[in-house]
């Protein structure tokens, strides 16, 4: 059983920056790969990024590629999301999420998400 509580979100201007965390509680928590995953109101939930269970390779949506970086702490149960040049097409609720297995792109290959932090850019 692994819980996860995201914070870090909030208002910032197109073009800054904000750093999402997720906390995780569950002692198996470094065995699983991690993921962000973002929705928007009206919208679907969509990929954002992906971390494996040694943090050794990552994964990103094309529309956040050179922008945003996944990274983790397994010693502090911690993954991060930094996020640099804003856009307002940014502006959804993030989530945290932990990968039970296949692809990592789709939702349903997750099993345990947090509440999710707002993340609003205005432009």
């Amino acid at each position: 059983q692994v819980q996860l509580v995201e914070s870090g979100g909030g208002l910032v201007q197109a073009g800054g920056s904000l750093r999402l965390s997720c906390a995780a509680s569950g002692r198996t928590f470094s065995s699983y790969a991690m993921g962000w995953f973002r929705q928007a109101p009206g919208k679907e939930r969509e990929f954002v990024a992906a971390i494996t269970w040694r943090g050794g390779n990552t994964y990103y949506a094309d529309f956040v590629k050179g922008r945003f970086t996944i990274s983790r702490d397994n010693a502090k149960n911690t993954v991060y999301l930094q996020m640099n040049s804003l856009k307002p097409e940014d502006t959804a609720v993030y989530y945290c999420t932990a990968h039970r297995g296949g692809s990592l792109y789709i939702p349903r290959n997750y099993n345990y998400w947090g509440q999710g932090t707002q993340v609003t850019v205005s432009s």
